[in-house]
């Protein structure tokens, strides 16, 4: 008879805003390595982050300009911009901008804490340097724009609204969105009673600030689970041919999670019992798999059929476009049912 595999724990031994020391055990043999160097690839390109992608300063087209008045040319300062930490919402339109602004006046030293930020954005490490304006009464007055992405993105590969992309002087810089910014693993060996063929992982996550390293390390596991769980859902249908519309699936899903779209109490308690916890999990599932869930109804499949073609999603399977007339002509109807029902009053 097959033994039972042990159940680890985990353990926080030391967490700051910017690094976190993890221990995990007992571990069966081998799993320390799968699970370490699993969690550590998706921490590294995996975690969503946001990114200045563009700039645009005051009296300069191009990026070999230099300034009138500061120190650093425009090269020097693109690469001084890169290391802002930029803490940013998650959510809203794939490739929306957020513009941050810089109005210096020298002399004096230019750093993160001078970037003005709408209220729900924040510059995670405000003391960075970003330039000197060396001369009595000279100006560095720029717009920095900001996206969210995954991984790095090269300057050519940067995607901005076409308003933006075409306005003389913007110009388009590499972006590392990623929140993590190093991740280690040590697998060790440890016991437990008699049995001494056991791991232990050590797990340590350093971030950029923007995120607590715990919340890293939840999302990489979260992210993780997303993929291993299309194998449990596996029916004998998985080895036929894939329909075009399932066959693939939305590639710029934003990382929103359920309690930031606003659905009713209702459909949001039948989503989070069905372990249903972000847009991502929304648009893996069918129609069907969501009428299964216990109390949850033709009102809700609309409502969240409703909220995910706001962001331009689909439930699997589905066509945006049907979608979209679908809605409209089930709005339509429930508007003509309140007319009729309030006529009937009179």
């Amino acid at each position: 008879m097959a033994e039972p595999l042990l159940v680890p724990r985990i353990e926080s031994i030391e967490q700051s805003g910017t690094y976190g020391k993890f221990v995990v055990e007992p571990l069966e043999r081998g799993f320390a390595t799968t699970l370490g160097n699993a969690l550590r690839r998706v921490l590294l390109s995996s975690i969503p982050g946001a990114a200045v992608t563009a700039i645009k300063v005051e009296k300069v087209l191009h990026e070999f300009s230099t300034i009138p008045g500061v120190k650093e040319d425009t090269t020097e300062l693109i690469l001084n911009i890169k290391e802002l930490a930029v803490r940013a919402p998650g959510g809203g339109r794939p490739n929306e901008v957020i513009t941050l602004s810089v109005d210096a006046r020298g002399p004096g030293v230019v750093t993160g804490a001078d970037v003005h930020c709408p209220n729900d954005v924040e510059i995670a490490n405000p003391e960075v340097y970003l330039a000197t304006i060396s001369e009595e009464g000279a100006t560095l007055r720029m717009d920095l724009y900001v996206q969210r992405g995954r991984g790095y993105v090269a300057p050519e590969k940067v995607t901005l609204p076409d308003s933006l992309a075409k306005t003389i002087g913007v110009i388009p810089i590499g972006a590392m969105f990623s929140p993590v910014r190093k991740v280690n693993y040590i697998v060790e060996s440890t016991r437990v009673g008699f049995k001494t063929d056991l791991e232990r992982l050590t797990l340590e996550i350093w971030t950029n600030g923007t995120i607590y390293p715990v919340h890293a390390l939840q999302d990489s596991a979260r992210i993780l689970r997303e993929f291993m769980d299309m194998f449990v859902r596996m029916d004998a249908s998985a080895s036929l041919p894939l329909s075009p519309e399932t066959a693939l699936l939305p590639a710029n899903v934003p990382d929103v999670r359920v309690e930031e779209l606003d659905f009713s109490v209702r459909t949001y308690n039948c989503l989070k019992r069905a372990g249903i916890s972000s847009v991502r999990d929304l648009v893996h599932r069918t129609q069907s798999e969501l009428m299964s869930i216990r109390n949850f109804g033709k009102r809700s499949l609309y409502e969240v059929r409703e909220k995910l073609a706001q962001l331009g999603l689909t439930l699997r399977g589905e066509n945006l476009a049907q979608v979209m007339e679908e809605l409209a002509a089930a709005a339509a109807e429930a508007h003509k049912e309140e007319k009729e029902e309030e006529e009937g009053k009179e």
